[in-house]
């Protein structure tokens, strides 16, 4: 069987490497040798010109040389160029989406646009659990025990004369309840105009139930959990946990640090931190509150926090285009969060050293209480803001790695 080269099959290298955009092609029929008249006159060079070509077997002719080219590159680079791009027209899909039309449509084929990771999702669902139980032991051994009670009678009766020379003055700033009010009004002001700006709706509505939930349990909790008489106390018989000036001031400083793009959050993690921490001190030394209710606000906080980033929108995630890691974010949450850790370990040290002469309310376990309430109190809320800080960057952006050292995870290589 004789087969001419217009049918003649096209036989593949087996040691050749797979090609997926190398699609069988039906075969073309090569252009006819030029007649013997012709090619006399293309020998001679007083013959006239070569007629032009049709249109059609140009494009055959370049789609037979488009199939010759075995790397993937070789063929994009032959391509032919639009003659929207020679023209220096703009594209006209670009006349009709937008950037952010174009990242919607994506969301429907990438999942990660449309919400974090599920890991990330159950970190923070069980975090906050976790701190929340945290509240509820703080509360249990503050109130509910003898050593407990006169830990905290002793320190709100003593504290504000063990305060250092240099802190007082700072510490007496936010013993005006006006102070605390203000800035935490101005911090959530703040807040509520960044979101405007990024047009992070659903985010607004999110941060909202947020305070909302935390305004409640100060509220809330406070007439309903009980403080039953174990020993005599200075300090007002009556429940005052968890503090109302504390959720304020923590729920300020992490409304803000979920508003503000990716630069921003370890920066105004340090400064949520910082806040809340001045304020827990001042309502101690102010006798406002005793120890476990600055504690437990704080766990409080952090605990509905960590529920609320377990629920974060597609709106309130960065845009697809703009996430990446942040070496101030990796630093600062390692830095809050191995403090926190830590600061929270040595202060329970320091109570169980105390324990045996608390029930005696010994004058030796003075000092103790007051280092240990300071600690305590910076060690939690850096442990809160780290926290925070670090779920919401990785719900936020989620080609973040779990780990807070280290680039995002690259595509996978050949």
């Amino acid at each position: 069987m004789i087969m001419t080269d217009e049918f003649k099959p096209i036989i593949r290298d087996p040691h050749k490497s797979a090609n997926m955009l190398e699609q069988p092609v039906a075969p073309v029929p090569a252009p006819q040798p030029p007649s013997s008249q012709t090619a006399s006159q293309q020998s001679s060079p007083q013959s006239a010109p070569i007629p032009a070509q049709p249109a059609s077997d140009q494009q055959s002719s370049q789609s037979w040389q488009k199939l010759e080219f075995s790397d993937t590159a070789q063929v994009a680079s032959a391509a032919p160029v639009s003659p929207i791009a020679q023209a220096g027209q703009v594209d006209p899909i670009e006349q009709v989406l937008s950037p952010r039309e174009v990242n919607a449509g994506l969301a429907k084929v990438d999942p990660l646009t449309r919400r974090p990771r599920v890991s990330s999702i159950v970190l923070s669902v069980a975090f906050g659990l976790l701190l929340l139980a945290a509240a509820a032991g703080v509360w249990w051994l503050g109130v509910r025990t003898m050593e407990g009670q006169s830990y905290e009678d002793m320190v709100w009766s003593k504290f504000d004369a063990a305060l250092p020379g240099w802190l007082e003055p700072v510490v007496h700033v936010f013993t005006i309840s006006t102070v605390v009010v203000a800035t935490s009004v101005i911090m959530s002001i703040i807040a509520l105009v960044v979101l405007i700006v990024r047009k992070r709706w659903l985010l607004i509505a999110q941060l909202a139930v947020f305070g909302g939930i935390c305004f409640a349990a100060a509220e809330l909790l406070k007439p309903l959990l009980p403080r039953p008489y174990l020993i005599n106390l200075e300090s007002n018989p009556n429940n005052s946990a968890p503090s109302g000036h504390v959720i304020l001031a923590a729920t300020a400083g992490a409304i803000l640090l979920c508003a503000v793009p990716r630069m921003c959050r370890a920066l105004v993690a340090v400064i949520g931190w910082a806040y809340a921490v001045l304020v827990g001190l001042s309502v101690i030394a102010g006798q406002w509150h005793r120890p476990t209710d600055v504690i437990m606000a704080l766990l409080i906080v952090g605990g509905v926090g960590m529920l609320m980033l377990a629920a974060t929108f597609a709106n309130g995630m960065d845009e697809p285009g703009s996430r990446a890691s942040s070496p101030s974010v990796q630093i600062v949450g390692s830095v809050l969060l191995t403090f926190g850790v830590l600061g929270t370990l040595y202060g329970a040290y320091i109570i169980w050293q105390i324990q045996p002469g608390l029930v005696m309310s010994a004058e030796w376990t003075n000092s103790g209480a007051h280092l240990s309430t300071v600690i305590l109190t910076a060690s939690i809320a850096s442990l809160v803001f780290g926290l925070v800080l670090a779920m919401r960057q990785l719900t936020a952006s989620p080609l973040t790695k779990l780990g807070l050292v280290g680039a995002p995870p690259a595509p996978p290589k050949r």
